[in-house]
């Protein structure tokens, strides 16, 4: 925990001013997810960062808890917060395993660039899985790099390697999609605009499960 938050909260500044690498798929992203979104929705972000998804979805629904475990990333997302004006939007310092959150209790979890770098993401699945109500949903954009071009896989291993930095798993599409649907869920869109971006994955938990 130490090494990850260290990593991020040196970054949150920097992080901050980064420019949107493909500012038109970012957009696309947002619309697709706002198309699944209502006003009386309970939306569960983690890995949020510095805000910015979250305080962009806020006044189409009703909550957003957006969580993060560093806190200078924390800092800088309620500062945003505040200056656009945002009252339906809550920031928590915490991991989603130490999310005090009823079972069953959001309507829709996101967690965008944040799977290709959890440290357990099969049990990471299972806890989005059971923090949904049923019919609930999980929309994701996650950085598969075993689909990469070659150039872009082995920058991403050397630099895993690092002390500090965060390691990027060796992730592919199609496995993303098996362990989700292995945790339960129902895959209802899978998009991304070519091989070497981040894929955007929307699962929904059925209504009824077996």
């Amino acid at each position: 925990m130490f090494r990850r938050s260290w990593f991020w909260d040196q970054l949150a500044a920097r992080y901050a001013r980064m420019p949107i690498a493909d500012p038109a798929s970012y957009e696309t992203k947002l619309q697709k997810t706002r198309a699944l979104l209502r006003p009386d929705s309970r939306v569960l972000e983690f890995g949020c960062g510095t805000g910015s998804t979250a305080i962009v979805h806020a006044p189409h629904v009703a909550q957003i808890l957006a969580i993060d475990f560093s806190a200078r990333m924390l800092d800088i997302a309620r500062k945003k917060a505040r200056a656009a004006g945002v009252a339906n939007l809550e920031f928590a310092q915490c991991t989603l395993a130490e999310l005090k959150s009823p079972v069953g209790s959001w309507d829709a979890v996101l967690g965008m660039s944040i799977l290709h770098l959890v440290p357990d993401r099969a049990a990471t699945l299972r806890r989005v899985y059971e923090l949904l109500k049923p019919g609930g949903v999980f929309v994701s954009s996650t950085i598969c790099i075993a689909d990469a071009p070659w150039r872009m896989r082995l920058p991403a291993r050397v630099l895993g390697a690092l002390p500090l930095l965060p390691t990027v798993a060796s992730l592919g599409l199609a496995q993303l999609k098996r362990e989700l649907i292995s945790v339960g869920f129902e895959i209802e869109q899978c998009w991304r605009p070519r091989e070497d971006r981040a894929a955007f994955v929307v699962a929904r938990k059925p209504i009824s499960e077996p």
